[in-house]
């Protein structure tokens, strides 16, 4: 890595939040879960578009809003450049990874 992994503060993690909601609410996206850590994200969202797409929307809005809000350098790299993405199709894998976000952490 060229720089020192970023582990997220408690108000980083309140504007990631934030950001994603965002992200969201702007694409029409629905937000099942989300739950931010101090060295990475959940979220479960359905949507209209491939998750790799999602992920980097994410990611985008998210750096964007901490950039913005002064939290990290200009030139910071935040995030890993790729990530798990997954599809869920049956309504139980959905409920069982809402379950796994929000509780079981």
């Amino acid at each position: 890595m060229a720089q020192e992994a970023i582990i997220l503060s408690d108000t980083q993690r309140v504007v990631v939040t934030q950001a994603i909601r965002g992200v969201c609410s702007y694409r029409g996206w629905e937000l099942l879960a989300q739950n931010v850590r101090t060295n990475h994200v959940h979220a479960v969202i359905a949507a209209d578009a491939k998750p790799e797409r999602i992920m980097n929307s994410l990611k985008s809005w998210s750096t964007r809003r901490l950039r913005e809000a002064g939290l990290v350098a200009a030139d910071a790299r935040v995030w890993s450049r790729h990530g798990s993405t997954v599809y869920l199709f049956a309504p139980e894998k959905v409920a069982e990874k809402i379950n796994y976000v929000l509780h079981r952490q």
